[in-house]
């Protein structure tokens, strides 16, 4: 195993003790280590010259894609530097920044449609409990503001029925957090378990799909698109995910934040926590989201947030 390898384990590992998860640098990292080895560049001091030509966009890459593999490539010079293995910290100047997706934020009245329509649902044939999986897990990934894979992935055990709270595990930013839900939330969801604990008794999941498994995100994608085109046949121009759910309930919190007259620099750590952001600055990515009115009121504080508003990339 090359010097490089136990160099990157290093750096995965202090990463990942940030929260970071190791799949966001290990597959770029080991194929720039691969490329090191083949090139020769094994002395004690990498120089920024040796992976230049390892940073050079390929044909088969989406700017995004690049820009992630590059990303990968200045963090590890970082890391090398500052230990005094490699000459330089690599430029991202040459680049191209790549636009973030701009989320579509449902109205109220579209958010009713769509879960009223989630009530009358077939489902799959070959699972009777999907229609009432379809009818929970959209309200629960937009009332708890989850990501649609901590929706699915939700194991009966994670929704303690007592109070009211759901415990989300190691995702995204390799932390567990707890989900205190509403109340009407909650009981909504607690209607679903005698069903699902009759038919699902063997499975560990709270959404199963037929091998007591959880659905993959196809599926959810699938029957969320299903239900958007039921209800606004006619809205062809709009392009929906899954995802727009929790942009909505962090935009629909700050927006009641505001009407209260509440700080917004003290109450958004809250709602980072909340959310389970790794780092501050997506959460303050929401106040771009909000209406063009509430941008323009002095409850913001544009000065206090200046240094944390974050470059327009892409998403998480």
């Amino acid at each position: 195993m090359s010097r490089h390898h136990d160099h990157i384990e290093s750096m995965i590992s202090y990463k990942e003790s940030l929260g970071y998860t190791r799949r966001t640098y290990s597959g770029y990292l080991y194929d720039l280590a691969a490329y090191l080895e083949k090139t020769n560049a094994s002395g004690d001091m990498l120089s920024i010259a040796d992976i230049r030509p390892w940073c050079e966009r390929r044909s088969t890459e989406k700017p995004e894609s690049y820009r992630r593999r590059a990303t990968a490539a200045r963090e590890y010079t970082k890391y090398l530097y500052a230990m005094g293995l490699c000459d330089g910290i690599l430029s991202m100047d040459a680049v191209p920044s790549v636009r973030r997706y701009t989320p579509y934020i449902f109205s109220d009245v579209e958010l009713e449609a769509l879960f009223r329509a989630s009530d009358h649902q077939r489902g799959d044939p070959c699972n009777p409990l999907s229609p009432d999986i379809i009818a929970v897990i959209y309200r629960l990934i937009y009332f708890c503001g989850l990501r649609p894979n901590e929706g699915r992935e939700l194991r009966r055990k994670d929704f303690h029925t007592e109070n009211g709270v759901l415990l989300i595990r190691k995702n995204k930013t390799h932390k567990e957090r707890l989900i205190p839900m509403a109340e009407d939330v909650a009981r909504f969801c607690g209607n679903y378990l005698p069903k699902r604990d009759l038919l699902f008794p063997d499975s560990e999941f709270l959404f199963p799909s037929p091998s007591g498994k959880p659905y993959p995100a196809k599926w959810l994608t699938r029957h969320f698109l299903v239900l958007w085109r039921e209800v606004y046949p006619e809205a062809t121009d709009r392009r929906v995910r899954v995802y727009d759910l929790r942009h909505r309930f962090a935009t629909a919190v700050l927006m009641e934040w505001l009407d209260r007259g509440e700080d917004l620099y003290t109450a958004l750590p809250y709602l980072s926590a909340y959310m389970g952001h790794g780092d501050f600055r997506d959460t303050v990515y929401y106040i771009h989201l909000l209406p063009e009115r509430l941008l323009k009121t002095a409850s913001i504080d544009w000065e206090r947030f200046s240094n944390l508003l974050p470059e327009v990339t892409i998403h998480e």
